[in-house]
């Protein structure tokens, strides 16, 4: 019979794994070995991981180990194995973007974001896989990591952060790092069932990161619990969150259309659960709408791909299309006919949307919807451009808006049934409103109910 070696801090969480470390109970080597096991088992068939940095890895829990030893307490974050998104450049690994193209004169330096990671003592286990320049949900030709949650039948964890979602639900990680522009991080981490939280712009430095569109661009992060995250986002941020608040008398806002739309059975019947709970815990619930929404499409499905054809350069992706995803390409074309005239009113008409964002908040705490409408398909059903295209616009029907109006958000899974699929609940507060966000989320979380894990046996 196998042995399935357990996720070490899955169960106990950041902060007592905290403890546990510093009364000696553990070790940093020991923990980050045995991530390392994991990963060695389970990444041939999940394909999570692009590059695994096991050298490395262990030669920072060993420092770690000692720092402990000599009494240099390096915060909260001391210790945790860390998977960053190869979007993101650490000194030392390969960054790709997840293209084959050559990008290595546009990789950026080593950003401030991951210098702080390594300042808290957090331990790089590798990068995870990304769709191509973090395009999109969907690749057709780079590989597709394995959504956990069904051994059976290989199912997309969506993206672009997808490898960093299936790494966090898989327990291939602590934490994962992931960057959203429309959705990237909240999309695999309803489809993965996890928590997945995408910053406000620019609470977090973009610096070190491959550019898809700088006014939207934002990093995130997933994790296993409201807590976990509360403690992440702490140490990363220098913020105290508040404490959790009671429900009663919370207004929070629930769009009637668009983000009801085209909704899979499951994922409504979850969310009507949500929403009575929250009712019944003394949350008020107020329609809002988004009259504008329709042109959230027009603006992300154009700005973006002008500004990632900006990066790669004309003559480079004409040249060397045939290194290139079609679903990729696909998207990429049209932005060859984008006059400047009409990029400048669209990032003129994204600024005053950020600010319609924020009058839309006035008298709420936040407002909440499902996140995305989609249940994991079977990486089957996405085998062509029209069907990898379609899926992507659909799945981030509920996610490009948050980006648009300048929101911060999270994704929180909200299935209680055992042996289905995940559902992912999107809560969204005002731009730099992080800490009322994971207070709210945490308050939910306690409401709802721990997230349930997949069966990973099945894959050892």
């Amino acid at each position: 019979m196998k042995t399935i070696i357990p996720d070490p801090i899955q169960q106990t969480g950041i902060e007592r794994y905290g403890i546990s470390l510093r009364k000696g109970e553990t070790s940093a080597e020991e923990i980050t070995k045995q991530y390392l096991k994991r990963i060695d088992a389970l990444n041939p068939k999940l394909d999570a991981y692009v590059y695994v940095a096991e050298d490395s890895a262990l030669e920072t829990a060993r420092g770690i180990d000692r720092l402990l030893k000599g009494g240099t307490d390096l915060g909260p974050l001391m210790g945790v194995p860390v998977a960053i998104k190869d979007i993101l450049t650490v000194n030392g690994m390969p960054t790709q973007a997840g293209s084959e193209m050559d990008i290595s004169d546009l990789i950026p330096p080593e950003g401030a974001f991951v210098k702080k990671l390594k300042r808290l003592g957090c331990i790089i286990l590798g990068k995870t896989r990304t769709i191509e320049f973090a395009a999109g949900a969907q690749n057709l030709n780079h590989p597709t990591p394995c959504n956990p949650w069904d051994s059976g039948t290989r199912r997309t964890p969506g993206g672009s952060s997808s490898g960093s979602a299936v790494a966090q639900a898989a327990g291939l990680c602590a934490f994962a790092i992931g960057t959203d522009t429309g959705g990237s991080v909240r999309l695999p981490a309803s489809l993965c069932g996890v928590l997945g939280l995408k910053t406000s712009a620019g609470r977090w430095p973009t610096d070190g990161v491959f550019p898809l569109c700088p006014a939207m661009d934002t990093i995130g992060l997933m994790a296993n619990s409201a807590k976990d995250a509360i403690i992440i986002y702490s140490a990363l941020s220098d913020v105290k969150i508040p404490r959790t608040p009671s429900l009663k008398g919370l207004r929070l806002g629930i769009p009637e259309i668009d983000f009801f739309d085209n909704l899979d059975p499951l994922v409504m019947e979850c969310t009507q659960e949500a929403v009575a709970l929250l009712k019944n815990s003394g949350a008020d619930l107020v329609p809002v709408a988004f009259p504008e929404i329709k042109e959230v499409v027009d603006i992300f499905s154009k700005m973006a791909p002008a500004d990632l054809l900006s990066t790669i350069g004309i003559e480079r992706f004409t040249k060397y299309q045939k290194l290139l995803d079609p679903v990729l390409i696909n998207r990429l074309s049209p932005a060859l006919e984008l006059s400047a005239v009409e990029y400048i009113r669209l990032a003129r008409r994204q600024n005053e949307l950020t600010s319609i964002g924020a009058e839309r908040m006035d008298g709420l705490n936040g407002w909440i919807s499902p996140t995305t409408p989609l249940l994991p398909v079977p990486v089957s059903s996405c085998d062509s451009i029209k069907k990898a295209g379609a899926f992507t616009f659909k799945a981030l029907q509920n996610t490009r808006p948050a980006n648009i109006y300048g929101y911060c958000a999270i994704s929180l899974p909200i299935n209680r049934q055992k042996h289905a699929l995940p559902v992912g609940l999107q809560i969204h507060c005002g731009a730099d409103q992080e800490a009322l966000l994971l207070s709210l989320s945490l308050a939910i979380e306690q409401l709802i109910g721990k997230p349930l894990r997949p069966d990973m046996s099945e894959f050892w």
